[in-house]
């Protein structure tokens, strides 16, 4: 449990510290120096009953994200690691052009940490159950995000 913990904090941080304009050397010596705590049961809230709208130029790799994930349910060759390998290079396209801010950057952060680490099991553990939990987080998403 404290080893989830560790890769949750250290992964909200690199998205936190991502999202401002330092170099990528800056954002790593800052992530590693600085923590961020974000608790386990914080829930994402709707903006007043409506989705938050997500910024253009971050919901493009969002989307190609979750294009990837609908491609891969038809394929054959299910091969985990190349779709953990683009959905990675599109979470660094998306985290190194955050432009939000305010309680939708907040609110997205609740979406976002759990994802990475999702992407980031499915490139060690190359199951189907990662592949459906990344599935189910794109449908959160959809709840929440526009």
């Amino acid at each position: 449990m404290l080893k989830i913990k560790i890769i949750l904090l250290a992964t909200a941080g690199l998205f936190l510290f991502s999202c401002n304009t330092k170099s990528k050397e800056e954002k790593t010596t800052q992530i590693k120096t600085e923590e961020h705590q974000h608790s386990d049961n914080e829930a994402i809230h709707l903006n007043d009953g409506e989705k938050w709208k997500v910024d253009d130029n971050m919901m493009e790799h969002i989307r190609n994200m979750e294009n990837d994930i609908v491609a891969f349910t038809n394929k054959s060759d299910k091969n985990y690691t190349q779709l953990a390998s683009k959905l990675k290079a599109n979470l660094d396209l998306l985290t190194s052009n955050c432009t939000m801010k305010g309680q939708a950057h907040d609110e997205l952060h609740k979406w976002l940490v759990p994802y990475i680490d999702l992407v980031d099991s499915l490139e060690k553990e190359n199951t189907d159950e990662q592949f459906k939990a990344i599935q189910h987080s794109f449908e959160t998403f959809n709840q929440y995000f526009k």
